[in-house]
């Protein structure tokens, strides 16, 4: 992956897009600092849908689906209601 300085990157814009398309993902950096990555669209798409599950695939699973402490039914004592 190719290292482009934001200045560089800023400048030759076409040359990183055509550099993208060609050989792949491209790091810009700021300071020497790596600070984004430029990807092809079609990547970005795939990476998405790989990391990201569908709705149903949420519904269907036997993941826990959050963090609630669902008492057992019946565990809980009911309140008496006092005479007045």
């Amino acid at each position: 992956m190719k290292s482009w300085p934001v200045q560089d990157a800023k400048a030759r814009f076409s040359e990183l897009l055509a550099a993208c398309a060609a050989q792949g993902p491209q790091m810009v950096t700021k300071r020497g600092v790596e600070t984004a990555v430029l990807v092809p669209a079609a990547e970005w798409h795939r990476i998405q849908q790989r990391s990201r599950p569908t709705l149903k695939q949420l519904l269907l699973s036997d993941r826990e689906r959050g963090d609630l402490a669902i008492p057992a039914r019946g565990a809980r004592k009911r309140r008496v209601a006092k005479a007045l």
